[in-house]
């Protein structure tokens, strides 16, 4: 079995980690995580929820007890609204209990909300400790386990308290991608989509094929083939690829920078998503749902500044709309979506800043007082109400 590998060099992280992607590579979780760890720890903390452990679970235990750690498991409840300062306080009163030490690790087993609560809790916890992520869904696999953003949300905002604490390493087994319900899958290609539309051509293409050959519909009965697999493994190898060729060059995401390589690019979408998310106290929408609304509104506004053909905004529609069905929007208030754009962390000094699209693969970032609030209100009225 061939595994494909990322390696992802920090200039300002002295241990250089990498991306293993393949299938079947669970049951070698505990040989990878001695791998990762140049001290290797006596205790590993791993952190999932419910559901996914009882999939996944006795496979990553099993596996890492095989190679001798003292494994202990916290189960947090599963969704984005319990990506809190509770469940981050639960979290390292069991690291705490656990009597974990500085030589010690914790694995995130899951999605991008466990993931994000392990990391910060491993970023924190004795002023940081290793931490190694599994990641189970489509989005936490392309995504959010790659870059080493962790963090909560709060009250006042998504994302907005948090820390940089690059992983040691990621294990990408694909496999666990066959449970996966087809909201997840929907919600992982929107991001997906997001990707490929401010990389360039060749990714946006390879996305929109996949798309279209593999629909999230019937996506658990394709895994029987070899092929499918062999592409799924590409496709994620070349969305992980493209997340850390960003990461590498603006790791802590510069203020300062304001060109198309940019760590800021990667939040194309995200301004609406944050904010239909905290209109919807995090209950109506997955977070990638979110993201695909927001991906579509970034390309209506980018159209209204006239700096995007609408031929184009056609082509990225007609690729998001294969991702599968999205959650209504018509009963999300518009005065609470622009209530939350105020606390995005996208706010630098007064100003918001807004991932735009000049082009499929031409990203561009604007800032917020060089566009109307009437155009922004407009836009987002008729968005919401279409």
């Amino acid at each position: 079995m061939k595994i494909k590998k990322i390696a992802v060099e920090l200039q300002n992280n002295p241990h250089e980690y990498a991306v293993e992607i393949g299938h079947g590579l669970l049951e070698k979780s505990g040989e990878w995580a001695r791998k990762c760890l140049s001290r290797p720890p006596k205790k590993i903390a791993v952190i999932s929820n419910q559901k996914v452990f009882g999939l996944y679970g006795d496979a990553a235990r099993d596996s890492l007890a095989g190679e001798n750690f003292e494994v202990h498991v916290f189960l947090m409840k599963d969704g984005e609204r319990y990506k809190n300062f509770r469940s981050l306080k639960q979290v390292l009163k069991f690291l705490g209990e656990t009597k974990l030490t500085r030589t010690d690790a914790v694995v995130a087993l899951g999605g991008g909300v466990v993931g994000d609560l392990a990391g910060f809790a491993s970023a924190i916890f004795l002023r940081g400790i290793s931490f190694l992520q599994i990641p189970t869904t489509l989005l936490a696999m392309i995504d959010s386990s790659v870059g080493g953003k962790t963090g909560v949300n709060a009250e006042f905002g998504k994302n907005l308290i948090g820390a940089f604490h690059q992983p040691r390493g990621v294990l990408i087994d694909v496999e666990t991608l066959k449970t996966l319900p087809r909201r997840e899958l929907t919600a992982g290609f929107c991001e997906a989509v997001k990707q490929a539309a401010i990389a360039d051509r060749k990714l946006f293409n390879q996305t929109a094929d996949f798309l279209e050959n593999y629909s999230p519909n019937n996506f658990k009965s394709y895994f029987t083939g070899e092929k499918f697999i062999s592409e799924l493994e590409d496709f994620i190898h070349a969305q992980v690829s493209f997340k850390t060729e960003i990461v590498l060059q603006d790791e802590r995401e510069s203020t300062d920078r304001h060109d198309g390589k940019s760590r800021k690019i990667l939040n194309f979408g995200h301004t609406l998503a944050h904010a239909l998310e905290k209109a919807t106290d995090y209950k109506h929408f997955k977070h990638g749902e979110a993201v695909g609304y927001g991906i579509l509104f970034a390309a209506e506004l980018s159209k209204s500044i006239k700096i995007f053909d609408d031929n184009e905004l056609k082509l990225l529609d007609d690729v998001l709309q294969r991702v599968g069905k999205l959650p209504d929007t018509r009963k999300v208030s518009l005065e609470k979506v622009f209530e939350a754009f105020a606390f995005d962390k996208k706010n630098i000094g007064e100003s918001l800043q807004w991932i735009l699209l000049e082009g499929i693969g031409k990203p561009k970032i604007v800032e917020g007082t060089n566009i109307s609030p009437t155009i922004i209100h407009q836009t987002l009225k008729k968005f919401l109400e279409k």
